[in-house]
């Protein structure tokens, strides 16, 4: 019963993180119907930020995370601007091409400036594990649970109480409707974008301390990301953040009572198994009837 509940706040911890990953990429894609390619390299950008401000200019790591997330805000504001805005977004092969570019770019960018040798990132926390009873857990971990389970009751309130959301929300449901009533669906696409990267971009500054930092890390980061996403369903908030949760929470318990070294592969190997009992995810995409 020990390691069961041990294995239980692991995976809570990580899918934490993982949740973060698939609402940011299921927001694109819910709104603006891009697939992201590049959800990944924005993690490893954030994680990298981390880094940058941590080991090599001495600052505060806590500070670190929100510098991760303006960061990443910039950096999806500015893809949008620059990349999508002037294209066709119905030529889905057009924008995953451009977004597949971006991805490739950041990947080597990242390896230029960092090298391919793996960084550190020190913790902030005493390496003294924090004991709930017959579980423990080390601080940062508890830390970056708590830290990304307020961005996402953050992020829900955003959506689901402010003036932002509603707008969100309304270009998800009918975009021409919404341009009809007032909502400038340029500016939402570009704060959608931006937004889900910065949410990428917190998730990796947030586990630079708990793994290491490499340009590649972004690699698995995308396909978990859209795992996430499918598990959960296309396009639905809720299922991607419970799709992270899930995933997690198998990959954990997979490691524990199977092997470590199949961890990733039975993960993936649930996420099949659903897809062909259930295509349309765990939580099917709501849309506009009539």
């Amino acid at each position: 019963m020990d390691q069961f509940l041990q294995h239980l706040l692991n995976g809570l911890v990580l899918g934490a993180t993982y949740a973060l990953l698939g609402i940011g990429l299921t927001l694109i894609f819910g709104i603006m119907k891009v697939v992201n390619m590049a959800h990944g390299e924005l993690y490893t950008l954030g994680a990298y930020v981390a880094y940058g401000f941590v080991s090599l200019l001495g600052l505060n790591y806590f500070g670190s995370v929100l510098m991760a997330a303006v960061v990443g805000i910039a950096a999806g504001a500015l893809i949008e601007w620059l990349l999508l805005r002037r294209r066709n977004l119905a030529a889905i092969d057009e924008v995953m091409l451009i977004m597949i570019g971006v991805m490739i770019v950041l990947q080597n960018a990242e390896l230029l400036a960092w090298g391919g040798v793996a960084k550190a990132v020190p913790s902030p926390f005493s390496q003294e594990p924090v004991v709930f009873g017959a579980v423990s857990v080390s601080p940062i971990r508890l830390f970056v649970l708590c830290t990304a389970l307020v961005l996402l009751v953050a992020f829900y309130l955003l959506i689901e109480r402010s003036r932002l959301g509603l707008s969100m929300r309304a270009t998800f449901q009918d975009k021409d409707a919404a341009k009809i009533v007032g909502v400038n669906v340029s500016r939402i696409y570009t704060l959608t974008f931006a937004l889900g990267s910065g949410l990428a971009a917190v998730a990796g500054a947030l586990l630079a301390p708990v793994f290491v930092v490499n340009p590649t890390m972004g690699d698995l980061a995308s396909l978990k990301a859209f795992a996430i996403v499918i598990l959960g369903g296309l396009g639905n908030l809720a299922g991607a953040a419970l799709g992270g949760f899930a995933l997690a929470l198998i990959e954990e318990f997979g490691a524990g009572y199977i092997s470590t070294a199949y961890r990733d592969a039975i993960g993936f190997l649930v996420i099949l198994l659903v897809m062909m009992l259930r295509p349309q995810g765990l939580f099917t995409m709501k849309e506009r009837v009539g």
